[in-house]
């Protein structure tokens, strides 16, 4: 384990009591940096590798700092009781926790060596080669699959989803447990149609059973306008609790367990 206790990495955030990002109580540990430029990204400040400046309450904030995987460890370990009865642990976030490899690799590895459950949220946009080398040390993968058609996906995204699809696949015949996450988003993929062509193609990946529909909100917009960005969005409500059952439904529809909210 030392010799990973020194890799560094580039940070925005450490949350702790997290009940929504994996099982139990978590700690989430949000990297900087993605490739994919979602336009209802909830945490902008993540997007780019570079430390930023983003005006919070009126006030400027440096957004990004870089830590060892020996302080992050520390931080981690202070809740293990809470680990322990509950079942949760570490999870990776961001941004994209596979555009800092080594990084993520590092602390994946030396939380499983003091025997913490390991949970990563992953858009999956990376050779596999990165990805293969950290299955081994993750106990929970969950991975967006924001939608089917290669064209849309890219004009919301800024990214084709071929090599997502593909790494999909390689995920599931290789992961321990892999969950397929979608952000509905209101005229990108909430229609029935366009859910159930998701959940078809989850319910055809190796021991893939479960898939969970994320309601759009906008609670990040003061974000963008604490990074003087324009809000792509506009003023799209989220779904109607109402909307989001006839979406559960269409996914239940090709056999799979269908939560709503992560």
């Amino acid at each position: 384990m030392s010799d990973y206790l020194n890799v560094s990495g580039r940070i925005f955030d450490i949350q702790k009591f997290s009940v929504h990002d994996g099982p139990g109580i978590r700690t989430i540990i949000f990297l900087k940096g993605c490739a994919l430029r979602c336009r209802w990204c909830c945490n902008p400040e993540s997007q780019k590798f570079e430390k930023q400046t983003m005006l919070q309450n009126g006030e400027e904030k440096i957004i990004g700092r870089d830590i060892t995987v020996a302080d992050v460890m520390q931080t981690v370990k202070q809740d293990l009781p809470y680990y322990r009865r509950s079942g949760g642990g570490m999870t990776l976030s961001g941004g994209e926790m596979l555009c800092q490899s080594e990084f993520s690799y590092a602390l994946l590895r030396c939380a499983k060596e003091q025997s913490i459950n390991t949970a990563v949220e992953s858009t999956g946009f990376a050779t596999f080669d990165k990805i293969e080398k950290m299955l081994p040390y993750i106990d929970t993968f969950m991975m967006d699959i924001k939608h089917t058609d290669s064209q849309k996906h890219k004009e919301f995204t800024g990214q084709a989803n071929e090599l997502i699809l593909e790494n999909a696949a390689k995920i599931a015949k290789r992961a321990k447990k892999l969950i397929i996450r979608v952000p509905v988003i209101p005229t990108f993929n909430d229609t029935e149609e366009e859910i159930a062509a998701i959940a078809r193609f989850a319910a055809g990946l190796d021991r893939v059973k479960e898939i969970h529909l994320l309601p759009y909100h906008r609670l990040g917009k003061d974000k963008y306008d604490g990074l003087g960005r324009e809000y792509l969005m506009g003023d799209l409500p989220s779904p109607t609790d109402e909307k989001m059952q006839q979406l559960k439904a269409a996914a239940e529809g090709c056999g799979l367990i269908c939560k709503i909210g992560g």
